[in-house]
């Protein structure tokens, strides 16, 4: 411990620069905030065009008709319009919030909400949770507008909205409720454990991110979800047989197999799973079973599993906490800069002991370029284990000695195509645009692949006879 604490050390050495030189970091972030979002623009100006094609690729050209392919393109049009716009309106609305001191006007406001209570400045928990609320407030007002026009008129327009204004509005106020309910005491934790362990909070502030992530895999499920959604058991029928099955022979540790009720919000589909190590729980939406045969559902969850028998989700958490250690390594030379507040129109009484949690929003606001960037490769880090999901799928009739299963990858594909077209998904993708926005590979870029694996298991197969 006492070496790590050494090499962190070190390292505020080398920034020491944050506390003496005179940087103007209200310019740094408004310049690389807008460079970012100039640059998101620029990648869906690149993207917009292909929505202008009057033809799928031809890996897909037999699989959809001419007038689901023009649905698509238009839904593809209509959001990247929608994109654009909230892109650039968002970053207009946060570039004025900085140039107008509203991040300093918000922990003002904070410190009078609680003095009306007969609490001091001295209370920096207690005055970051208020700091934290009116944040809150200022900035999800003019979301609000935006989230209704995408749900009622851009999702409703081509067919996917399955909400009332009536659901819109409780699901905000939960929504808000959770936030406060568990947002708040996760935030006080976070701030104590700061002040709790002083310089050497690196490895305590991470063993308590991790430790809360952990709770949140436990009580997302049982709490949270049911509070939006209907998780009802499976029905007995082919489809629960066969993943059971699946489960079994792979030695999935399944505990429950739900459908939720997706269609009570939107026509898009999807399935997926989650739970501890000893414990997991797939789910598949009521619209995914409504669309696709039984044996390209077990196709999909094929592919889910794949992610399980590779630990994706656990190589993930490990980089995210490469990605955290960063973080919060660097950030004492942030916590330590009084000019650092400064230049954010903080006084210089709020400046001299720079309140925690302001620090932190800030320090995260001038890592907005590094975390662009770092976005990119965890996706090219995500589009590898999807290929890898899906060769484990192809290949599964090998592994659990089950010939019922040698179509498992041209399930797959019917899966995916299917998927896309329910949902209108875009076929033609510019290559920078997926690079910085997708996780998954575009659609021909696995049906390639998926033909690539079955090609290779056909050519072995008959090397063997």
């Amino acid at each position: 411990m006492d070496l790590l604490h050494s090499q962190l050390a070190a390292l505020q050495q080398k920034l020491s620069f944050v506390a003496t030189d005179p940087i103007d970091w209200k310019f740094y972030v408004q310049a690389f905030s807008w460079g970012v979002t100039l640059f998101e623009s620029y990648l869906l100006l690149r993207q917009y065009p292909l929505y202008s094609k009057t033809s799928p690729p031809e890996v897909l050209a037999d699989h959809f008709d001419a007038e689901a392919f023009t649905k698509s393109q238009n839904y593809g049009k209509d959001k990247a319009k929608f994109s654009l716009i909230t892109g650039l309106l968002k970053q207009a609305l946060d570039s004025a919030m900085l140039h107008y001191g509203l991040y300093a006007f918000a922990w003002d406001m904070g410190g009078r909400t609680i003095a009306y209570f007969g609490y001091g400045s001295e209370y920096e928990i207690l005055q970051s949770l208020a700091f934290a609320i009116v944040l809150f407030v200022i900035s999800s007002i003019p979301s609000i507008p935006l989230s209704a026009y995408q749900t009622f008129v851009l999702e409703e327009m081509h067919g996917f909205n399955k909400t009332t204004p009536m659901l819109f509005i409780t699901d905000l106020v939960k929504s808000w409720a959770i936030g406060f309910v568990i947002g708040m005491p996760f935030l006080a934790a976070f701030l104590y454990v700061f002040g709790w362990a002083g310089d050497r909070f690196v490895p305590w502030l991470m063993a308590f991110l991790l430790a809360f992530q952990i709770i949140m895999v436990i009580i997302y499920p049982t709490v949270i979800q049911p509070l939006f959604n209907k998780l009802s058991p499976l029905k007995e029928g082919e489809l629960r047989t066969r993943t059971e099955s699946l489960a079994t022979k792979l030695k999935f540790p399944l505990k429950h197999l739900y459908e939720i009720d997706g269609s009570k919000r939107s026509s898009h589909s999807n399935a997926y799973f989650f739970g501890l190590p000893w414990s997991k729980h797939i789910v598949i939406f009521d619209t995914l079973i409504k669309e696709s045969k039984p044996e390209e559902v077990e196709a999909v969850l094929a592919h889910e599993l794949g992610h399980w028998y590779h630990m994706h989700p656990t190589k993930l958490l490990c980089v995210s906490q490469v990605h955290i250690f960063t973080i919060l390594a660097m950030f004492p030379a942030f916590l330590h800069a009084p000019q650092f507040l400064r230049a954010f129109d903080f006084s210089a009484a709020v400046s001299a002991h720079p309140p925690t949690i302001v620090a932190f929003l800030l320090f995260q606001m001038i890592l907005s370029p590094l975390e662009a960037v770092i976005g990119i490769a965890l996706n090219f880090l995500s589009r590898q284990f999807e290929w890898e999901a899906d060769r484990f799928a192809c290949e599964i009739e090998e592994r659990l000695s089950a010939p019922e299963m040698k179509d498992m990858g041209e399930r797959l594909s019917r899966a995916l195509i299917t998927l896309h077209v329910k949902n209108l998904s875009t076929l033609w993708v510019d290559w920078l645009y997926s690079a910085y926005h997708h996780s998954h590979p575009t659609l021909t870029e696995r049906l390639k692949a998926l033909q690539a694996y079955q090609s290779k298991r056909d050519g072995a197969a008959k090397k063997e006879l």
